[in-house]
């Protein structure tokens, strides 16, 4: 990651560049006969190697890896993460404990407007748990939630429609 100018009045110039370098090899395998592997590795600049493939929902397996990450999944993720990590901080900017945050997030792929397949809307589905001697209401919570879905970069990013709706 490389930080740019971040002075007033330089809002809309660049603050940060992010890397992901993505490897794949035919390895003998008969690419032009469309029998090949979709397996392949994503690499971060902290050294991280994530096993990737296409998703088995669009490449039939043997030619896809169910175990591994694949671009939808990892959309998903992202945008919860995100998410999440914005939450994490307005809630401790306000004084409320949290001790545990999971999102069971759901991509929804179909055809767009324009025909074409996308990821057409993700629901984050947050369960929070707090502790210590202050505890939002379900109103602010819904506050949070929202000030984190305007503050995420990815959601930011996307066309994709984001829903979140909070688990009790």
């Amino acid at each position: 990651m490389e930080n740019r100018d971040q002075r007033p009045g330089n809002e809309n110039r660049q603050l940060a560049d992010y890397t992901a370098t993505v490897k794949w090899q035919r390895d003998g395998q008969n690419f032009l006969d469309d029998n090949y592997s979709r397996s392949h590795t994503w690499e971060f600049d902290g050294g991280l190697h994530v096993p990737a493939s296409a998703s088995p929902q669009i490449v039939p397996l043997p030619k896809s890896v169910a175990e591994n990450v694949d671009p939808e999944e990892a959309f998903v993720a992202s945008l919860s993460s995100c998410h999440m990590l914005f939450f994490l901080a307005i809630a401790r900017h306000r004084g409320y404990m949290v001790d545990k945050y999971t999102d069971c997030a759901i991509g929804h792929m179909a055809k767009n407007d324009q025909g074409r397949m996308a990821m057409i809307k993700v629901v984050l589905r947050p369960k929070v748990v707090f502790s210590g001697d202050t505890w939002p209401t379900m109103e602010q919570i819904d506050e949070i939630h929202q000030q984190s879905h305007e503050q995420c970069f990815i959601a930011n990013s996307v066309k994709t429609e984001v829903i979140t709706e909070p688990v009790t």
